[in-house]
């Protein structure tokens, strides 16, 4: 087995003061978002690790891309049979968590998920290309298929049936909005000593913000 002991790096990059930090959360998400994606070093700034609770009991992680964000919450798409899908329809409580290595950052977003309009899935679904539309009606998302010709032969045949009429976003493909209830920033120090700061909301519906030991 590897021994990864070794492994470590300071974080000197930047820190993080409280009078650093906007009132509203949305607001410094987006400067930081607009930071990290305008230096370059990201090839998906907008790739974000979505945990969940699996209807097994279980929590699971895995990487999708947020499409939008405003006041309201973050979206993202996907299909709502898969097991993505399902978890959040039977537990809407999630984590979001962008990592952006190369600015030693990290915002960690909990909140509850909600399907978004029909009107505003199909709005994003027609404005994607025709093979990516045509890749959410083929794949039957997170169930099991015998290999990938399974895929590629469904996939031919959907290209010649829809070649000359307009695809239809499917029922069960669509969006999720992520609706904070908290926002934690973490920006790399060093010797581990990273400046952390917690903002939660409150009944008022304001935030209250805290410093976190690291």
């Amino acid at each position: 087995m590897g021994n990864l002991h070794d492994y470590r790096r300071s974080y000197e990059k930047s820190f993080l003061e409280r009078d650093h930090l906007d009132a509203n959360p949305f607001q410094q998400f987006r400067t930081w978002f607009v930071e990290v994606d305008e230096a370059g070093n990201v090839d998906e700034a907008n790739a974000m690790t979505i945990s969940t609770t699996g209807i097994d009991g279980f929590p699971k992680s895995r990487v999708v891309l947020l499409k939008s964000y405003d006041a309201r919450g973050f979206v993202f798409y996907t299909n709502y049979d898969s097991e993505k899908g399902k978890a959040i329809l039977q537990n809407n409580k999630v984590c979001l968590s962008f990592f952006w290595p190369h600015a030693e950052r990290q915002i960690i977003i909990k909140g509850e998920a909600h399907k978004i309009s029909e009107e505003d899935s199909d709005r994003y679904f027609y404005s994607r290309p025709k093979g990516s539309q045509l890749g959410a009606i083929v794949s039957p998302q997170s169930h099991e298929i015998e290999n990938r010709e399974v895929l590629e032969n469904n996939l031919k045949a959907l290209e010649e049936e829809y070649k000359h009429k307009e695809i239809k976003r499917p029922k069960n493909w669509g969006g999720f909005c992520v609706s904070p209830m908290s926002f934690e920033f973490w920006q790399g120090r060093p010797n581990r000593l990273h400046d952390r700061f917690l903002y939660e909301l409150r009944e008022d519906l304001d935030w209250n913000i805290k410093r976190l030991a690291p």
